[in-house]
């Protein structure tokens, strides 16, 4: 550390469960040293993972934007030249008002996501699309699907609290790679091994870095964790380890559910998931011989168009068991609903018309190529304002979304701290604050801290907070709401203490809230957030609404109970593999893929693909190939790799579209359909053809 700096107190601000509470070193030259996880914070517990460890590679990157840019050339060719402020911000206006005059407001979609976890910065947009009855966001990229799955069961996204992962005997890691992606869980994980001697069991479709921890490894086929954990609830009931004091008194109909699995064998199941009988016996006897076995659910596999049947199947495992009486078992996903957030000042919910149109994030590609399924009656999106998101490289079906955006009816304003892909789209780019250059506050999805991120630098350049420029857009399109005359810390206050949170300075001064509930409300020992109380074997998965809207996908054709839904993009003639893309641990989302630390790590794209599928293909490790499906192909280099089963190939990280060879990110082959209940893209859910380059 340098002598002559301090430390700062914050929260990692990006799209991670773990909202790491932070020791920041401050420089004497307004600058960012060394960043370190708060060390009497009980989760974060002095770890934070390397990409924000390193920070000042992205707080201190000279191609940061900071200043308002015109463009000047075509579309996509990155040439802008400097304006100011105030004529960047009329332009914005005057187009939003052109394009509401002629279509109605419905024309105008504010349009965002995780690049920013604060409560402010990151919804704050909501506000003014609810005050000019804009056409409203419904966020499905990253969570939607598993927060149905989960609450299909719980009736709530919450859990066990997860530094109970430390008192477990048995940590079942399903569908997550913490080791590259949230580093946090590891060190509870690691706490239990050496204190209780408990094991590590990891289920996911490919030997990643935390299954290489594991003393229980399970492969599964993309898709198929449904099936597998029905066949692990068949045995616990054949052999004995169903809890049925617990059941009786916590479930909602044990006796048929224990009916239901009856044919949901091993056997069965074997042939679906392509995971041994042996295997799917040995994990179900060490589960049901293992009272604290905490089941920690994520998201990758609820990634598939059966995601939200796969998550409630594996809680429903603990269920079975009755671990979640115990401390250190139970079955965690998120603690999202922990917090009790009133957010109504923040996203302005006091203006909703909820006649104004909704339309889904995920859909971006077909609603700007005007398909019909979106846009409904209303007019097509003819201008948008981007904060904190990047679909140029992280939305399904990026063919659509580069067809969209290359529109010459629309107009675009982006409001980013770098010139990310989608800015180069844009008709106006707005340079944006970092998150130690405004006021905010965060909550943890995957722990249980309510966050202070208090401002500790001075914007870097010209930059403006999103905050800022809401309001300004605001001011000068007509829109109406108190929030917009107030500052962020007047906002952030009144927020707090309407959800009796405090006040802003209070947080500040105390660094976080832990706002766990008690053991037994964690546990649902006092019964679980569903109407009768009960665990639901059998949900209402047709009863789910979210932003006005429900039974998005095949919501019908959904199975009564735990089950395989086969519904995925399976593997046809045609399409011989399926592709899952996964999480990289040098890269979080696009985020990180522009500093020169996560890209020295991450090299270029590779797909890893089993060593007999490259030999019948004649492909050698490092070779260039080219793979696609009827959405478009890309070119990528292969990584020889055991850890998958065959017939599967990973593609790790979110790379810039500009390190593929054609300039085509990966999510070129991904698709838009929505997911049932809610909607969500299934981004690890496509068949694909593999050919040498």
């Amino acid at each position: 550390m340098n002598v002559h700096s301090k430390i700062g107190y914050s929260a990692c601000p990006h799209d991670c469960p773990s909202t790491c509470a932070l020791d920041v070193e401050l420089l004497p030259d307004g600058t960012i040293g060394r960043i370190h996880g708060a060390k009497d914070n009980l989760y974060t517990a002095g770890v934070v993972c390397e990409k924000v460890a390193r920070y000042a590679e992205r707080q201190n990157n000279p191609n940061r934007l900071s200043k308002p840019l015109k463009r000047v050339g075509p579309k996509g060719s990155g040439e802008y030249k400097e304006i100011s402020w105030e004529a960047a911000l009329d332009e914005v206006a005057e187009a939003f008002l052109k394009a509401e005059q002629k279509h109605g407001s419905e024309t105008v979609w504010p349009y965002h996501y995780a690049g920013t976890m604060g409560l402010l910065m990151r919804f704050g947009i909501n506000r003014l699309a609810h005050a000019k009855k804009y056409s409203r966001f419904h966020g499905t990229i990253c969570s939607t699907i598993a927060k149905s799955g989960i609450e299909a069961g719980t009736g709530s996204s919450r859990g066990p609290d997860p530094r109970e992962m430390a008192k477990s005997d048995l940590v079942v890691i399903w569908g997550t790679n913490p080791v590259s992606t949230q580093v946090n869980v590891m060190t509870h994980v690691s706490r239990a091994k050496k204190q209780r001697g408990a094991k590590l069991a990891v289920v996911d479709i490919y030997n990643n870095a935390t299954m290489k921890q594991a003393d229980i490894a399970i492969v599964l086929r993309p898709g198929t964790d449904g099936a597998f954990a029905c066949a692990v609830m068949h045995v616990l009931f054949r052999e004995g380890y169903a809890n049925w004091d617990y059941l009786e008194k916590y479930a909602d109909c044990p006796k048929e559910f224990d009916q239901h699995l009856q044919g949901k064998t091993p056997e069965w199941a074997s042939a679906i998931t392509g995971v041994s009988v042996e295997q799917i016996e040995e994990f179900a006897r060490l589960v049901g011989k293992t009272p604290r076995t905490y089941l920690r659910l994520g998201y990758g596999f609820t990634r598939t168009r059966n995601g939200a049947v796969n998550m409630h199947a594996a809680s429903s495992i603990a269920t079975v068991t009755g671990a979640w009486a115990h401390e250190g078992g139970g079955a965690f996903h998120t603690n999202g609903a922990i917090f009790g957030i009133d957010m109504s000042m923040i996203e302005g919910s006091d203006v909703i018309d909820p006649a104004t149109r909704v339309l889904d994030q995920s859909r971006i590609g077909p609603i700007l190529t005007g398909d019909s399924q979106d846009l409904g009656d209303g007019p097509p999106v003819t201008a948008m304002l981007i904060q904190s998101t990047n679909p140029m490289v992280v939305a399904p079906e990026q063919t659509k979304v580069a067809q969209g955006f290359a529109r010459e009816d629309l107009f675009l304003c982006v409001h980013e701290q770098i010139m990310t892909e989608t800015a180069k789209m844009a008709d106006i780019v707005l340079p944006a604050t970092m998150f130690l250059e405004h006021d905010d506050v965060y909550r943890a999805g995957g722990q249980q801290s309510l966050v202070a991120g208090p401002k500790l630098l001075e914007p870097y350049a010209d930059c403006r907070t999103n905050h800022e420029v809401l309001c300004e857009i605001a001011k000068r399109v007509g829109a109406e709401h108190p929030c917009f005359e107030m500052t962020p810390q007047e906002i952030l206050d009144e927020t707090l203490k309407k959800s009796n949170r405090g006040s802003f300075d209070d947080l500040v001064a105390g660094r976080w809230i832990d706002c766990q509930p008690d053991f037994e409300t964690s546990h649902f020992l006092n019964g679980f957030e569903t109407p009768d109380g009960k665990f639901h074997f059998r949900p209402d998965w047709k009863g789910f609404v979210v932003d006005g809207l429900g039974a998005l996908g095949p919501a019908d054709d959904i199975p009564e109970m735990p089950d395989h839904w086969p519904v995925t993009n399976e593997a046809d003639e045609t399409h011989p593999f399926r592709l899952a893309t996964s999480p990289s641990k040098g890269f979080l989302n696009s985020s990180f893929n522009e500093t020169p630390g996560s890209l020295k790590r991450e090299g270029k794209p590779h797909i890893m693909i089993h060593p007999e599928d490259a030999g019948a293909l004649e492909i050698a490790d490092e070779d260039k190939i080219i793979m696609g499906n009827e959405q478009g192909k890309v070119r990528v280099h292969a990584r020889v790799f055991e850890g998958v089963q065959r017939g599967v190939v990973i593609c790790e990280g979110l790379f810039p579209n500009d390190k593929f060879e054609d300039g085509k990110g990966i999510n070129i082959l991904t698709s838009a359909d929505q997911v049932a209940p809610l909607g969500g893209a299934a981004f690890h859910d496509t068949h694909v053809w593999i050919k040498s380059a």
